[in-house]
């Protein structure tokens, strides 16, 4: 009996080392993570609160020009961002200008990178000249493009209208670019500045090709033309996919162009520049942080597809 008894203490005082081992390894998790907290408080009261409070906002009818005429108002804000006839634009708009940005981007990104990755004297040089347009300030290149390139009087566009019908003797038109083609000078301005993004992830993708089997097809007799189309295309299939939603993410999202350039005006407002002009020139609070609320859900589904996509593609890469 007096062995049966001990030998129950003993297989009850088994599981202590295991919990103690647990224990430890919680604590150890729990070191290694005490140095990242301050980062994620910070970043929870910088990021996380103020879009708590945007959720809440959406919900009130709150305009600070009517200051005794706030109350809840459920999905009244939502509603009116769905049925509203300007807001319906801008959000079209948005449509509109993403795609074609994202689209010709992403094409001449493909035909940059296709000739970076041949070798020749200076590659190294015309690269970094090639990705300087995504490196300049966002409000500066819209500057650039609206005084330097558009302006009807001094602008590049003109003048160089006037040097090539000059050869000819005749008198050159001079467009106003801004005034009548408004929404193109705004996505002429985020091409040039979105294309060495396109370019650089595409070049990427080029240079992570097998080089073994497009030899092997060119050995066998394969075409320039056989080897992109049925061998390099769907190897930057992927490529291609990060490249269009990473550009959609930042694109949907563009203020600074649209500002700049046209200042929401001749039917560019997108939703990023109708959201600020309900929240600072109207005072609608409500309206407005819902609409705001709308476009980073959009944001974050565009962009949950994107971690998907680099999610397939790193593991087709490690494969």
């Amino acid at each position: 009996m007096t062995a049966v008894v001990e030998q129950k203490r003993v297989g009850s005082s088994r599981p202590a080392p295991r919990r103690r081992g647990k224990a430890l390894e919680r604590a150890t998790g729990w070191a290694r993570r005490a140095p990242l907290l301050p980062a994620l408080i910070f970043l929870v009261l910088v990021t996380q609160l103020p879009f708590v409070a945007t959720i809440i906002i959406s919900f009130i009818n709150w305009n600070s020009l009517y200051p005794n005429d706030i109350a809840f108002g459920w999905l009244d804000n939502y509603i009116n961002v769905f049925t509203d006839t300007n807001m319906r634009n801008s959000v079209l708009t948005t449509i509109i200008l993403t795609v074609v940005v994202v689209v010709v981007s992403a094409v001449l990104g493909l035909l940059i990178a296709l000739l970076l990755d041949r070798k020749f004297w200076g590659r190294g040089f015309v690269r970094t000249i090639l990705i300087a347009p995504f490196l300049v300030v966002p409000v500066a290149a819209a500057l650039l493009w609206k005084h330097a390139l558009f302006n009807p009087e001094y602008g590049l566009f003109n003048g160089a209208l006037n040097w090539v019908f000059g050869l000819f003797g005749a008198a050159a038109p001079q467009p106003d670019w801004i005034t009548d083609q408004p929404l193109v000078a705004v996505e002429a301005a985020l091409i040039w500045q979105w294309t060495p993004f396109m370019m650089l992830i595409l070049l990427a993708g080029l240079q992570s090709r097998p080089l073994d089997v497009i030899e092997a097809a060119r050995v066998d007799g394969a075409t320039s033309w056989q080897i992109f189309r049925y061998m390099t295309l769907p190897h930057l299939r992927r490529y291609i996919e990060l490249a269009a939603l990473l550009g959609s993410i930042y694109i949907v999202q563009n203020f600074d162009a649209v500002f700049t350039i046209t200042s929401g005006g001749l039917g560019t407002a997108n939703l990023p520049y109708t959201i600020y002009q309900q929240f600072f020139q109207a005072h609608d609070y409500g309206a407005a942080s819902a609409a705001g609320v709308v476009v980073v859900i959009g944001s974050i589904l565009i962009a949950t597809f994107a971690l998907r996509s680099v999610s397939t593609l790193l593991k087709e890469e490690n494969r």
